[in-house]
Parts: C-alpha cells; sequence; structure tokens
C-alpha cells in the first residue's frame, strides 16, 4: 500500500530579527554567501532600529521642546518684570536650542560622526553669513535691542524721523503705527544706526508753550490771568519742578511769556492743547490784544 508522504513543514520565522533580516535577504539574493548574508542582514536589522529610535527621539524632542519653551513663556509672563519680547525671546532661545541637541543625538543615533558634522557646519555657516550678511546684521542689531531695551513695545518714540507707537520688536525689524494708523516697518540695523528718540522713557514730561502779550497792555496782569490758567489745571504737577509761568523775550510787538509745566507723560497732548486754548481764553476775556508779528515793506 503506498502513502503519502507529508508536505513539507513551513519555515519557522526566527525570533531573532537579525536572523530574520538574514534569512529575508538569502531568499531576495540566493547567490550571496552565508556570511555575507548574515552581515548585511545585521546591519539592516541595526539601521531599522537606530532609525526607529532616531524618529522616536526627533517626536520626544519636538514635544519636550514645545512643553518646555511654554513652561518658561508661563513662568516669566507670571512674574511681571520681564518684557512681552524678552519673553518670546527666552522661550524661542530654549525652544531651539533643546531641538538642536536632539538633531545631534538623531544624527549620532544614525552613525554619523558628530565632529565631521560640525566642521561642514562651520564652513557652510562662513558662507552663508558672507552671503547673508545684510540679514545677520539685522539679527544682530535685533539681539542689541532686546537686551538693551532703549524702547518697548507701546512707547511713543521717533527712529530716524520716523514717529509712531512700537507695535512689534522682533530680531529681524521693528513694528510702528504712526498717529493715522499706519504700520511702519524698519529693519533692525537701520534702528541700531538712527538716533532714537522716546517720548515714553520717564513716566513725566514738560510741556512748553510761549504766549505773545502785546506792549500796550500790562504784563503783570497777563502773567496773572496766565497762571490761574495753570492753577487751574489738576493735571499739571507740582514736581519734579514748579509750574514757569514769566516773560522769557521781548520783542518789537509783543512780550513773550513761557509757560513750562510738568504733566504726567499720558497727559501731554491734552495738557497741551487745553493750556493753548486756556490761555487765548483767559487773554481775550480780559481784554489784552493778540499781537501779530509785524511786517514791513521795503521799496
Amino acid at each position: 500500500m503506498t502513502t503519502t508522504p507529508p508536505p513539507p513543514a513551513a519555515p519557522v520565522p526566527s525570533a531573532d530579527p537579525a536572523s530574520a533580516g538574514a534569512e529575508l535577504l538569502a531568499a531576495l539574493a540566493p547567490g550571496l554567501s552565508p556570511e555575507a548574508v548574515r552581515m548585511a542582514g545585521g546591519m539592516a536589522t541595526a539601521f531599522a532600529t537606530n532609525a526607529a529610535i532616531a524618529i522616536v527621539i526627533v517626536i520626544a524632542g519636538i514635544w519636550i521642546s514645545g512643553l518646555v519653551a511654554g513652561a518658561v513663556r508661563r513662568g516669566l509672563t507670571r512674574t511681571g518684570r520681564v518684557d512681552a519680547t524678552l519673553v518670546g525671546f527666552f522661550s524661542s532661545l530654549v525652544r531651539y536650542a533643546i531641538l538642536a541637541v536632539v538633531g545631534v543625538a538623531v544624527l549620532s543615533r544614525l552613525g554619523v560622526e558628530t565632529t565631521s558634522l560640525v566642521a561642514v557646519l562651520g564652513a557652510a555657516s562662513l558662507a552663508i553669513g558672507l552671503a547673508l550678511q545684510g540679514t545677520l546684521g539685522h539679527l544682530a542689531a535685533g539681539v542689541m535691542l532686546i537686551f538693551f531695551r532703549p524702547y518697548r513695545v507701546g512707547d511713543a518714540v521717533d527712529i530716524g524721523g520716523k514717529s509712531g507707537v512700537v507695535k512689534d520688536l522682533t530680531l529681524f525689524t521693528t513694528e510702528l503705527a504712526t498717529a493715522d494708523n499706519v504700520k511702519i516697518i524698519i529693519p533692525n540695523g537701520q534702528v541700531w544706526g538712527q538716533t532714537i528718540t522716546n517720548f515714553s522713557s520717564h513716566a513725566e514730561r514738560r510741556v512748553d508753550v510761549n504766549v505773545r502779550v502785546a506792549l500796550e497792555d500790562d504784563p503783570v496782569r497777563a502773567l496773572a490771568a496766565i497762571r490761574a490758567v495753570v492753577a487751574a489745571d489738576g493735571r499739571i504737577l507740582p514736581a519734579p519742578e514748579a509750574p514757569f509761568v514769566d516773560v522769557v523775550d521781548v520783542t518789537d510787538t509783543a512780550f513773550i511769556v513761557g509757560v513750562r509745566v510738568w504733566v504726567k507723560a499720558g497727559d501731554y497732548f491734552a495738557v497741551r492743547f487745553d493750556l493753548l486754548r486756556g490761555v487765548q481764553a483767559a487773554l481775550r476775556g480780559g481784554g489784552f490784544a493778540i499781537p501779530y508779528p509785524a511786517t514791513r515793506a521795503i521799496g
């Protein structure tokens, strides 16, 4: 009686990843020697393992960098003593520092020689720096502006003839909003080389107003009327200097009365406008003539 031999048993996959890789490679390339197959299989398996670990490192590094940057931002904001621009700068600095460490770790895991990479990056950085020296100049100026703080977000400034309120300060540009709400963006390299006038740097500002009083009128009475207007304005401060109202010059047609008062920086324009209107109204109400500059015809 003839018996049918049982079918050959299917090969059992090896539990060892390296052996499994070698078996797969032997099946794909039967002409290779067993030694080459084992070596190539081990290298492929090791590279796949390292690549998987590198991917995990990248994902974890991105997550951790965002987490730490957010913690730094919240911590600095909570103190209330760090400028908003510096908060963003330091949080970004921490994030990119962590990402740089993650990049080195990933390259090391993939077998890249980091010392050679540093040399290559140094040469590339030199070439990029020469090509982008203008942009890097703006970056360097932005760092100087952030650390020395000649102005802050919300300050009223004049930068090289451009006036407005600072809306944003980044590493590359400064954004201003003019009084009629026009956006002006100035590269930081130009800002650092210009004269910067900050109108909001100090808590108090002095309002200077000159008033003309006719020579025919009594200057003592005019001074008394002007001083009454100054005394009636509660926004005028007694310090750092007491309000000054006196004759500072005399022309062919008028006494020039100087009014010098100190106010809070936020009240500067309102007090100035009110003084101009109030003084003129007081002088007209007191019967004082308003002199005009004399013109003389020649010929």
